[in-house]
């Protein structure tokens, strides 16, 4: 289910200051968790695929923002980048079985809606192995409005140094009631950019979501989410820290 806007995910993971990497958080270093099965896809192989062109990754879960219709829609990753899987086929069983960490291999069809490239028409496979993505620290980037910002799009993110700059509302044109999407807007050096708590993602009751509805213009905060795409940086947010 696509919005204008969208982006959340749960304040008690634990923030990385480490800049524009994504680490293994593991004992096992031995493990190579970039390594691909025959016939899969590396990250780059995967980023210079044609349109519309059927892809195969194996990638691991990092949060799942809906189920609906036997379809499910999840962020992914690996250590050489970030996915996103819409309406990928999927039982409410398999939907459960979907936890952060948890590796899996898709086969669909590489296209694109209003800049955000993702997978569509695809079904999975659940695979052995789990790995989670630290957060990649982009403050640099949004800073300058970089070009840059595009390649890390789908990535888990976060930004310090973060002033509030509108009041909370309840869809992008406040016509909504609690429990739908939150949008705020938000200055990172000279530039600002809309934020927005996804519902689906980071709905009503979690830390983040009651977070948010207190934010006031002035409020300095760090955020972490996913850097999803509508024409431009539209991130999903699923941190608030430093209120």
């Amino acid at each position: 289910m696509k919005k204008l806007m969208a982006l959340a995910m749960s304040a008690v993971m634990v923030l990385s200051m480490a800049a524009c990497t994504s680490t293994v958080e593991t004992t096992e270093s031995s493990v190579d968790y970039a390594a691909k099965s025959e016939g899969v896809m590396t990250h780059l192989e995967y980023d210079s695929a044609a349109l519309d062109s059927q892809v195969v990754i194996e990638a691991y879960v990092q949060d799942k923002q809906t189920w609906w219709d036997d379809k499910a829609t999840v962020y992914l990753a690996d250590p050489d980048g970030a996915y996103f899987a819409y309406n990928m086929a999927c039982s409410e069983a398999d939907y459960a079985l979907l936890v952060p960490g948890q590796k899996i291999k898709i086969t669909g069809y590489k296209s694109e809606w209003s800049g955000e490239v993702e997978i569509i028409d695809s079904t999975f496979e659940i695979e052995d192995g789990n790995w989670i993505a630290d957060y990649t620290d982009l403050t640099v980037l949004f800073e300058s409005n970089s070009e840059d910002l595009i390649v890390h799009q789908n990535e888990k993110f976060m930004v310090t140094g973060v002033t509030v700059a509108s009041e909370p509302i309840f869809n992008w044109d406040g016509s909504g009631v609690e429990g739908d999407d939150i949008y705020f807007d938000v200055q990172i050096g000279d530039q600002t950019y809309t934020m927005t708590i996804e519902s689906y993602l980071t709905g009503s009751g979690s830390s983040t979501y009651e977070v948010a509805k207190t934010l006031q213009v002035g409020d300095e905060v760090t955020l972490g989410g996913f850097l999803y795409w509508y024409e431009g940086p539209n991130p999903h947010i699923t941190l608030i820290r430093g209120k």
